[in-house]
């Protein structure tokens, strides 16, 4: 499916990308979906300074990605990639009068059953967590390529976000992954019928499954008690805004086919 040149709709089209990412990751999807005008929103620290007193915690995330989306003159179709995938769903649940629509590759997070990977859990740790945080980030560009490397990056996307990599994300990282030990993701997971308010998508990422966001079993239960359309990518691994933007891109594509003009979407408000 050629996506390119296609005028796919009048709403703003926002992406946000998670750790240890920069918004450059999102280049080959834009491309792909031949959206020029889409907006990048990099969520503070990480490849963004964050502002003094910003605490990093899962909450503030949520909260700054609603201050970003009440700029916009309409509801924008927001799209969310790893941690961004998290921050969408929150934001789903708890500001829905902000979104024509949302789509996230996270979902499985939220389940009540959800474990944090080992890394995360070591972040998790008081004192582990810091000398993990320094192995991954305090290292120079030729070391941090060896981390983006073993994390299965490959290519430009591999090189890109070793750039971007810096202490400041993190010491993010550690404050982020405190605030969601669990039960903490969990409990958030019990507003999930609050973001059917809007039409969600989840991207079910297939290659990833059992990895970094959840068992497929905890991605199709998330997706079912937000109402999300599922779109279950074959071939799609975890790094897909760099190394298979394709499928994606057709699934957005598919989806915002099917969806109102957002000056003709109902706004419903929701508690913060």
């Amino acid at each position: 499916m050629d996506l390119r040149g296609s005028s796919l709709s009048r709403t703003p089209l926002v992406l946000v990308h998670g750790n240890p990412e920069s918004a450059a990751v999102w280049g080959p999807l834009i491309a792909e979906l031949g959206r020029a005008d889409a907006v990048v929103l990099s969520p503070p620290g990480f490849g963004v300074p964050a502002p003094r007193g910003f605490d990093c915690s899962a909450t503030s995330y949520r909260d700054w990605l609603a201050s970003q989306l009440e700029l916009f003159r309409a509801p924008v179709d927001l799209v969310g990639h790893d941690w961004g995938g998290i921050h969408v769903a929150a934001l789903a649940m708890s500001r829905p009068d902000l979104l024509r629509s949302w789509a996230s590759d996270a979902l499985g997070v939220f389940a009540p059953d959800y474990r944090w990977h080992p890394r995360a859990q070591v972040w998790q740790q008081e004192g582990p967590g810091e000398a993990s945080v320094q192995e991954i980030w305090g290292g120079d560009l030729h070391q941090r390529l060896a981390v983006t490397s073993a994390l299965g990056m490959t290519g430009r996307m591999a090189e890109r976000v070793a750039a971007g990599m810096d202490p400041e994300m993190g010491r993010a990282v550690l404050a982020l992954l405190r605030s969601a030990r669990q039960p903490a993701m969990a409990e958030a997971g019990r507003l999930f019928p609050d973001a059917a308010q809007r039409p969600g998508l989840a991207l079910i990422a297939v290659d990833d499954v059992d990895r970094a966001s959840g068992t497929l079993v905890q991605h199709e239960w998330a997706a079912r008690r937000s109402g999300a359309t599922m779109a279950h990518l074959e071939g799609v691994g975890h790094w897909w805004p760099e190394e298979t933007p394709a499928p994606v891109a057709e699934a957005l594509t598919c989806f915002w086919a099917e969806l109102p003009d957002a000056d003709r979407a109902p706004v419903t408000h929701s508690r913060a």
